[in-house]
């Protein structure tokens, strides 16, 4: 090899490490594990308290206990999301039992994420709440169209759980929203608002920002005059790149390091 190719060699190898995001290292233990989930469950607190989704005592986000695969860890009730750090969240089993925590939970929210952690072992955290934008959309009953590269990344990955029939309090009820999420990573909640589930906090914290997105930026257009929907095709291509959760893991990554750079206490 001439020192020419040597050189363009050694270019492109700096090239393909700069533009490539690196993936998280697994961790060596359930403890070191069990702090990194927990850390980001208050982060996303954190940050939907910024983005104005905190309702009273709605809104609920869970994540799996890596350990016990069959407890979870939930917001304590009427503590507000700006408000919440890593020693508040408490620690749940899919019987309703507080393991760790001194305050109650919200029945709806423990409702609905047993049942969807019961129903889909792949499933390690999921988020929902009654932000605005997500609760007029979901007044449509209907599903997001693909009208922005954004809105792809759920393209015939979401579904519409309906009719609504009142909180969330019956097994059964929370059984069928599980049953409608199936294999996807979101629900729009008819009458109700967002719901995202994934195979880690990030993408799942990430997904409900970009799907509130979606919907406000779907109920501006639909306002100002008729769609020009992405043909299917392309839509399908699209969600393929900007859908996956390695892509919504990267993207939180800037939210992580904004929000424990404003507010370090929530690591407490």
């Amino acid at each position: 090899m001439s020192a020419t190719q040597h050189n363009i060699s050694s270019l492109q190898e700096v090239r393909a490490r700069t533009h490539r995001l690196q993936p998280r290292k697994p961790a060596a233990t359930f403890e070191e594990e069990r702090l990194h989930r927990k850390q980001r469950l208050a982060a996303t607190f954190r940050l939907f308290g910024r983005y104005g989704f905190d309702q009273g005592l709605a809104g609920h986000v869970t994540v799996r206990d890596p350990e016990f695969p069959d407890r979870y860890w939930i917001n304590p009730l009427a503590v507000h999301f700006s408000q919440i750090k890593v020693s508040d969240l408490q620690l749940v089993d899919h019987e309703g039992n507080i393991l760790i925590g001194e305050r109650p939970i919200n029945t709806a929210g423990f409702t609905i994420h047993s049942a969807l952690h019961r129903a889909r072992p792949d499933v390690i955290a999921a988020a929902h709440t009654h932000s605005t934008y997500g609760k007029a959309f979901s007044a449509l009953g209907t599903e997001l169209l693909p009208i922005t590269q954004d809105s792809c990344a759920f393209y015939e990955d979401h579904a519409v759980f309906d009719p609504f029939s009142g909180v969330v309090l019956d097994d059964n009820e929370g059984d069928r929203l599980a049953a409608t999420l199936g294999n996807r990573k979101a629900l729009i909640l008819q009458n109700h608002g967002l719901l995202t589930a994934g195979p880690t906090v990030e993408a799942v914290a990430w997904w409900f920002l970009a799907m509130d997105n979606a919907a406000h930026t779907q109920l501006l257009a639909q306002a100002a005059g008729p769609l020009k929907p992405i043909a299917p095709d392309i839509a399908r291509l699209t969600a393929s790149q900007v859908g996956t959760a390695q892509g919504a893991y990267y993207s939180f990554q800037p939210l992580w390091d904004w929000i424990v750079a404003l507010e370090p206490d929530l690591l407490d």
